[in-house]
């Protein structure tokens, strides 16, 4: 690289979680990191944007230094006024969002505000990535923001590497040491499902509310399969498209006679 590139980098954990704080001084020793992210959790809300109500925004420091931008909306609407309104001036070289407490892979990225904040990057034309770690426990990110800056860098640098128009990479890290990771696959979203529940429970008062809960059913075998990958060690890159058409079935369909 020539010049520094230019990143934008957002979540849906927040703009306190610790791994987008790891991520961003890990891009910061080889390119130019501007922060527009959720003022609080923002997991699982999907592509959602914020259209009736006002969008607040605050700066938000660390150790005395302005950080970034905090916006009290979906990890979608921290990417698109990022990119629209507080850094206007910048032409982005990257989209990141991450890095994500947790896994993003087979039937969960439909509902991941993670994912949703890089294809919002991916749908402002600009090259978009999602990053997440495999697990839930409490973990500080530094192998993970380390594996992550070495293939932001990899990708940024090498212009045989393009991620095409329309398309974002989505990128989970399995929960291990550098030398115990095996290597990168390029691989598929899953077809494994979560299988929800709904527990009855009480607050103090004595009324009942819902907690969602559930298990996840594997039904990938081969690791060829993003979930699959990371359960064997892989670092597992998905190319994602926001283009929802079932091709295939267009095809059986487009000559239904259908007549009202």
């Amino acid at each position: 690289m020539k010049t520094k590139p230019n990143v934008l980098v957002s979540n849906d954990d927040g703009i306190e979680a610790p791994g987008l704080a790891r991520l961003v001084e890990e891009l910061e020793t080889f390119a130019n990191v501007y922060v527009s992210a959720p003022y609080r959790q923002q997991s699982a809300v999907g592509h959602s944007i914020t259209i009736f109500y006002p969008l607040r925004v605050y700066e938000h420091y660390k150790n005395g230094k302005l950080f970034g931008m905090a916006v009290e909306g979906t990890p979608a609407d921290a990417v698109k006024i990022g990119v629209m309104n507080f850094f206007k001036d910048v032409k982005f070289d990257l989209v990141i969002s991450g890095i994500n407490h947790g896994t993003n892979t087979a039937i969960n990225i439909i509902y991941s505000g993670t994912v949703s904040a890089a294809t919002e990057g991916t749908l402002l034309g600009i090259p978009s990535i999602a990053i997440s770690l495999a697990t839930y426990s409490k973990v500080d990110f530094k192998t993970a923001s380390k594996v992550a800056g070495k293939i932001v860098r990899k990708i940024l640098e090498d212009e045989d590497l393009k991620i095409h128009k329309g398309t974002l990479l989505n990128i989970n890290i399995p929960n291990a040491e550098e030398n115990e990771i095996k290597g990168v696959k390029i691989t598929k979203q899953g077809k494994s499902y979560w299988e929800d529940d709904f527990e009855i429970r009480s607050d103090p008062n004595g009324r009942d509310y819902f907690w969602l809960t559930g298990r996840m059913v594997i039904t990938d075998e081969t690791n060829d399969f993003d979930i699959i990958a990371v359960s064997d060690n892989y670092v597992s890159i998905t190319p994602l498209h926001y283009d929802l058409t079932d091709y295939h079935s267009y095809e059986e369909i487009k000559n239904w006679k259908i007549e009202l």
